[in-house]
């Protein structure tokens, strides 16, 4: 918890930085925000033995309540500043920030100080690795990283088996300078394009995080270029997909690439969508041409499909048949060990072969042992319960929360769900009263306390966070 709080101190120098190259009036609070987070989190840190190998049960309360008090000193400058005076919503904003959710109480973003929105911004940066898995790069070496690391991994990631390096901590900082490599990246070419570099920095750090917080009000959509929506495009495709693959990339390990289920899986169901959603927009006459038709739709399509919850158009306003597709899309999210939330791809894959395979069994083979190959591995029946199990927990939780905004906020039917399903799935922009030209801002204190605890469920992939709620977890 020292070591969490220290890096939110350190994290909190760039927007200060940011505040005196604009000379705005939000120095103050982020220095006094840094200041406690340093203050608290010294002594803590220091008096910590460095030598406690944690339990699986310490790793699962560090992960749950860590994301907690995180999001709740972050809140601070918004608090300070009185630009957020509400703890609530400064709470939900963080919490939207690190879980990459998107989701903002804020009417007029771009009346916040540039140091404010760049510390909005650097949430996602943080949290879109896993701001858990940047701590263990400060950690020392045993059990206690690989729990921490388990406790925050998708069900997803330990069905693949995928694991690159022997020592976590050398793993950590690969996948670290992978992802910051596309940030860089990402962050030249908008600039090279005519974005500000402020605003490049800002998109950057929601596009390969799969996030979605941007300066603006109208999102990419203010912007109205082809060249920064492409761009974006393939960034929030390449922050789907597992980051171990860029590292078997970068060995020359193609074959590893070349094998992976999932991969293809996603680039086959990205590919369908966007083709298939940009003839219902031309077809209709949404858009003029093919192109910006392709355009729209993959933008939207490749956002919400993959968590990021950028838009550039009110897909309100697109047919009844576009919008469903819109809507099937926020259950899937992308890769496994992407920076993406969502049920994942894998477990889709693997209930899909497992529903094939049990109808061959009954009515064609039924004294053939079929396995479920993945990567060309024929994976253990664990997999496949933990696959459906995920699914299961995951549409439960819809369909109960839902409920509970209904009683909470007694909002429509419509609204309440899609504001589940964008929390669960860490979306963003939803349908209804939180669509892509509304906000978050009218619901209830009570309702935001809850989202915002749906958010955590969803960036913790579901287990982590719910297996607290248990009695047994307590005992010895």
């Amino acid at each position: 918890m020292g070591t969490l709080l220290l890096v939110t101190s350190i994290a909190l120098l760039f927007p200060i930085i940011t505040s005196l190259i604009y000379q705005e009036n939000d120095l103050a609070a982020l220095l006094i925000s840094a200041a406690v987070a340093f203050g608290f989190g010294l002594p803590m840190w220091w008096v910590s033995p460095k030598h406690y190998d944690l339990s699986f049960r310490d790793a699962i309360l560090i992960a749950v309540f860590g994301w907690i008090i995180i999001s709740s000193v972050s809140a601070l400058p918004f608090i300070i500043h009185g630009s957020i005076p509400s703890f609530t919503d400064a709470f939900f904003e963080m919490m939207s920030g690190f879980t990459t959710t998107g989701a903002t109480i804020l009417k007029d973003i771009e009346a916040l100080p540039h140091g404010l929105l760049f510390w909005r911004s650097e949430t996602h940066l943080l949290g879109g690795m896993g701001f858990l898995t940047l701590t263990l790069i400060f950690l020392p070496h045993g059990m206690a990283g690989v729990r921490i690391f388990r406790a925050e991994s998708s069900p997803g990631q330990v069905i693949t088996k995928e694991k690159i390096l022997p020592r976590n901590r050398d793993a950590m900082i690969w996948l670290w300078s992978i992802y910051l490599s596309l940030n860089l990246l990402q962050t030249f070419l908008l600039w090279a394009g005519g974005m500000s570099l402020f605003d490049s920095l800002c998109h950057a750090f929601g596009t390969v995080a799969t996030a979605g917080f941007s300066p603006k009000n109208t999102s990419i959509g203010y912007y109205g270029n082809a060249y920064f929506d492409w761009l974006i495009i393939i960034f929030m495709f390449l922050g789907g997909m597992t980051f171990m693959l860029y590292y078997h990339m970068l060995k020359g390990e193609w074959d590893l690439v070349r094998i992976n289920t999932e991969l293809r899986w996603y680039v086959t169901i990205v590919g369908f969508l966007c083709v298939l959603s940009a003839l219902i927009l031309w077809l209709n006459g949404t858009y003029a041409g093919v192109f910006d038709s392709l355009r729209y739709a993959s933008f939207q399509i490749v956002s919400i499909l993959t968590t990021t919850g950028f838009t550039t158009a009110d897909y309100e306003l697109w047919p009844q048949s576009a919008q469903m597709l819109l809507y099937l899309v926020c259950f899937i999210g992308a890769c496994a060990g992407s920076t993406t939330s969502g049920i994942k791809i894998v477990h889709f894959v693997i209930i899909w072969k497992y529903l094939v395979t049990t109808i061959k069994k009954m009515f064609f083979q039924p004294r053939t042992i079929l396995p479920i190959l993945l990567n060309q591995r024929a994976i253990d029946p664990f997999a496949i319960n933990l696959s459906i199990c995920y699914f299961i927990a995951n549409i439960f939780l819809v369909f109960g929360g839902g409920c509970v905004m209904v009683l909470i906020d007694s909002m429509d039917y419509q609204t309440a769900m899609s504001s589940v399903i964008s929390a669960v799935m860490n979306v963003g922009p939803g349908f209804g009263e939180v669509g892509p030209s509304e906000n978050y801002a009218h619901i209830s204190s009570a309702g935001k306390w809850f989202l915002a605890w749906l958010m955590l469920v969803g960036r913790l992939e579901m287990f982590s966070a719910l297996v607290i709620l248990f009695p047994s977890f307590w005992k010895k």
